[in-house]
């Protein structure tokens, strides 16, 4: 019995050190092309640099490993660099003023040709939205809540996070109609998607982890928020990757932190490098 509670425990501290090795490593970049419709006729194609869940002083997210990430990014010379939320991890405003702060420095360093925008997650919306919107402004970042922004040939719609229901797409997309370019809408949880109007043809999001924790046959073990009455926390559809739909693709990237759960297994941080240009084979999304 003895042998087999000492077994059992290396195999447990194992398990714990190999999470925490898979979390805290170098973000993959997947890479994806995307045709859209309607792309102005003398405007180039744009590199898009989708970056999420940094959950910055969890225990897997400091301020070196946020620097070499920024750094990561940057060396795909990106011409816009999207942040699809949570850059903060709990559920306290006192301790996501601290973690805020922290923030400024390093993601002032993010450089992209045409410019940084980014929204909130539902972490940044259930502690101290206004820190972090605070901090992120200071950094240079274009903070959308609901709103609209004009980045080169594309019109970015920053509708805020709908699993904490701060999200009003109708109003957002009015705006970036307006705007008269392709719509790429930006949020921090995907399953907004299953509702969109037909001329959403990109939806860039962050939220799941990828699932963070998969068992071998890929289902994941944590699909519910305890902050949330055990609401699940996102269509398992949209749980990861390259999501095809009728008319829209939907990038969902696994994020870079690993929030209040410092272990990956199945699911490795990454980073997203999208190439968008004009519509081919009749206006298809690619």
């Amino acid at each position: 019995m003895v042998w087999a509670g000492a077994a059992g425990l290396t195999l447990a501290v194992g398990l714990v050190g190999w999470g925490l090795l898979n979390a805290r490593a170098e973000p993959l970049v997947r890479t994806a092309a995307v045709s859209l419709p309607d792309w102005p006729s003398d405007a180039p194609p744009i590199r898009i640099v989708l970056l999420s869940d940094i959950h910055l002083a969890d225990t897997v997210m400091n301020r070196s490993r946020l620097d070499r990430i920024v750094a990561q990014a940057n060396a795909l010379h990106p011409d816009v660099i999207m942040l699809a939320g949570d850059y903060v991890v709990g559920h306290a405003s006192a301790e996501a003023d601290a973690q805020a702060r922290g923030l400024t420095a390093p993601l002032a360093s993010l450089r992209a040709r045409i410019g940084v925008v980014a929204v909130l997650g539902n972490h940044d919306y259930w502690t101290s939205p206004a820190s972090v919107s605070g901090a992120l402004s200071r950094a240079g970042i274009v903070v959308l809540h609901n709103q609209a922004w004009r980045a080169g040939p594309i019109a970015v719609a920053g509708v805020a996070d709908a699993f904490s229901g701060h999200d009003d797409a109708e109003r957002t997309l009015a705006a970036a109609r307006d705007l008269s370019r392709p719509i790429v809408l930006l949020t921090h949880s995907p399953d907004i998607s299953r509702n969109l109007p037909s001329d959403v043809r990109l939806v860039l999001a962050g939220h799941t982890h990828c699932g963070q924790v998969r068992l071998p046959w890929g289902s994941a073990v944590f699909a519910r928020s305890p902050r949330a009455e055990g609401k699940s926390l996102y269509d398992p559809k949209y749980r990861c990757g390259r999501i095809g739909e009728p008319g829209r693709d939907v990038f969902v990237t696994a994020g870079v932190g690993a929030g209040t759960l410092p272990l990956r297994f199945g699911a490795p941080p990454d980073i997203w490098l999208l190439s968008l240009g004009p519509s081919v084979n009749g206006g298809d999304v690619g």
